[in-house]
């Protein structure tokens, strides 16, 4: 049983000691990065990804000042918990948050470098569909809400 749960005090620590596996250390933030970022962006959900009660990955998602769409920033299972569907059913769970929120937007947005071929499959089998590539070199995928 996958759940999404707030970062706090009691399991901050434990979120940055998650690691992607080697090889994909270049294509995502670290998490304690990305838990100080959420500091100075007030509209940023940071959220702990668990399987049943063990902490598994981290997740930053949260409306755009730019296009006013909600975008996944960041999204990462540890290296011990890859390869067993954890990824596809925590991402089902932030785009069911997304949808129940009520400043939801009509499409959620990503990004993730071209030649991360494992996020590629993960984003398209949840319903992302691959829109170009941005200014900054990431490959753009889009979720339509409806």
């Amino acid at each position: 049983m996958i759940s999404l749960r707030s970062i706090d005090q009691s399991n901050w620590e434990a979120c940055i000691q998650l690691k992607p596996k080697q090889e994909q250390g270049g294509f995502i933030a670290s998490n304690l990065y990305s838990i100080a970022e959420s500091k100075f962006l007030p509209h940023m959900k940071i959220k702990a990804i668990y399987f049943e009660e063990i902490l598994i990955g981290f997740a930053m998602y949260g409306i755009d000042s730019d296009d006013g769409n909600y975008w996944v920033y960041r999204f990462m299972i540890d290296e011990q918990f890859q390869g067993r569907g954890h990824g596809k059913s925590a991402m089902k769970l932030i785009i069911e948050d997304i949808r129940s929120r009520d400043d939801r937007t009509d499409v959620i947005w990503l990004g993730y470098q071209p030649d991360n071929e494992q996020a590629r499959k993960l984003y398209a089998s949840v319903g992302f569909n691959e829109s170009g590539m941005a200014p900054w070199g990431e490959m753009l995928a889009k979720y339509s809400v409806h």
